[in-house]
């Protein structure tokens, strides 16, 4: 029999998976690039969030808090040894960008995802996901120095490949 702290706990639970549960699987998806992992990692988050739902003290946005958990779970299985040797999908059918991204092609978001993983994860969750710097820092565990270079070098890598795509009025 469930107690009522354990009630409250999954009713808390089904708020956060309600508010948050679509950001954290479109991220998850771009991070991971497969619909299926990506539906695991965002069920193992809220597992996790569940289970240190207590130790929540409130530091950052609960947005931030579920974020860290999504992040460090996609790396968790981008290191296990079956991903490794397992073919992703062509980031031609990378799943479907949110409405508010209106690009003529994918080609953005194909360059985002050819970045090294500390940058394309700081694009994300910046950009993408639309989150302040300081959420950002908390979430990824980096200093504000550190988020603001690594920002900048994924800035000036994407201004590089994209020179030729975006029209620059100033030429």
């Amino acid at each position: 029999m469930t107690n009522g702290s354990q009630l409250a706990s999954r009713s808390e639970l089904d708020r956060l998976m309600e508010q948050y549960g679509s950001s954290l699987l479109r991220m998850s998806a771009i991070y991971l690039k497969d619909a299926d992992l990506a539906q695991d990692a965002v069920q193992e988050t809220f597992i996790k969030a569940y289970r240190h739902m207590n130790d929540y003290r409130g530091d950052s946005s609960e947005k931030t808090w579920l974020t860290t958990i999504c992040v460090n779970t996609c790396r968790d299985i981008l290191r296990t040894a079956w991903f490794r040797h397992t073919s992703r999908m062509d980031l031609d059918t990378l799943p479907e960008k949110p409405a508010e991204f209106e690009f003529p092609d994918n080609t953005v978001l194909t360059e985002v995802m050819r970045l090294p993983a500390k940058y394309r994860e700081v694009i994300l969750l910046r950009y993408y996901e639309g989150m302040k710097l300081k959420e950002v820092s908390s979430a990824l565990g980096l200093s504000d120095g550190k988020l603001r270079t690594r920002l900048n070098k994924a800035n000036e890598i994407l201004r590089d490949r994209l020179k030729e795509w975006y029209y620059d009025e100033e030429s």
